[in-house]
């Protein structure tokens, strides 16, 4: 085995998933304040229980501290419709609904406005902008409707998207001699084989989110690179549509394997195949990839 899959091996256990536990998120003061103290409070009723789930699951992953946790829970409140445009967000209402300064109040509606959920302006306030308005392929907001109430939409919809980056990626990356970036994807599908091995499906994940990042990176067009990001937050949340990779198993490690092999053949139409054969969805499951629309 390759130092690199070693090294990888070691560093991704499963109690290294990255994901927080049970309670993590009490260590934030986010405590319920007393009702006659709160201002607005009817806008954030009801709203805790998501509000755990979501910042349990998506931010405590990213070890962002409060401000990256705030981005988190109102970014998730957005996209899942507790938080619409029909009131202003109002930044001393959530400073005091979530103790925190109103500097990181601040900075988090900044990040939500890049993204596209909030707009503020002078006059009016911040408010949630519509839906058509959100950057829907940034990996935070994916992340985000994939637990929200949009799940089946969007795992849907990146199980299309995928169909069409990852199949003209990999015919993209036969043949372009980077020796490099072969030797770490075959390293990634060792890493894969041996997780396959030991039962461990979080490292076999991370070698798999790695292996497909990487397949797009050597594809060697720069717009498909950017999208790398949105294959890896498809890989994290996926469901809904069940691909080869989302069930690890001797087929896929072999496609995987495959793929592998006709880069430096350059094999253009091999590792195509290959990967749309990857990306099939099991028979199980009704709704399929469509097939193209005939106009």
């Amino acid at each position: 085995m390759s130092t690199l899959a070693h090294t990888m091996m070691t560093a991704a256990r499963p109690a290294d998933s990255g994901l927080a536990g049970p309670g993590e998120l009490d260590r934030y003061p986010y405590a319920e304040a007393p009702a006659a103290n709160r201002v607005g409070a009817p806008a954030w009723e009801g709203g805790d229980s998501e509000l755990g789930r979501v910042g349990r699951r998506a931010a405590g992953s990213r070890g962002r501290g409060l401000h990256g946790q705030l981005v988190q829970q109102l970014g998730q409140m957005i996209v899942s419709g507790d938080l619409g445009a029909d009131r202003p967000l109002v930044p001393e209402e959530i400073g005091q609904r979530f103790e925190v300064s109103r500097t990181v109040v601040r900075e988090s509606l900044r990040v939500l406005e890049a993204k596209g959920l909030v707009s503020a302006r002078p006059n009016v306030g911040t408010r949630v902008r519509p839906v058509s308005d959100w950057n829907l392929l940034d990996p935070d907001i994916i992340e985000w409707r994939a637990f929200g109430p949009q799940r089946d939409d969007q795992r849907r919809e990146l199980s299309e998207l995928r169909w069409t980056i990852e199949p003209l990626a990999a015919r993209l990356a036969a043949g372009h001699g980077r020796e490099d970036v072969q030797q770490r994807l075959s390293d990634m599908v060792e890493i894969m084989g041996h997780a396959l091995g030991q039962g461990d499906a979080v490292t076999f994940s991370r070698a798999d989110a790695e292996f497909h990042s990487l397949l797009i990176q050597v594809a060697g067009n720069r717009m498909l690179e950017h999208l790398s990001g949105i294959v890896s937050a498809a890989l994290q949340v996926s469901g809904g549509p069940v691909t080869a990779c989302d069930r690890p198993n001797e087929a896929s490690l072999a496609l995987h394997s495959r793929i592998v092999e006709t880069l430096p053949a350059g094999d253009g139409a091999g590792a195509e195949a290959a990967m749309r054969q990857l990306l099939t969805v099991h028979p199980e499951v009704e709704r399929v990839v469509p097939a193209p629309r005939e106009h």
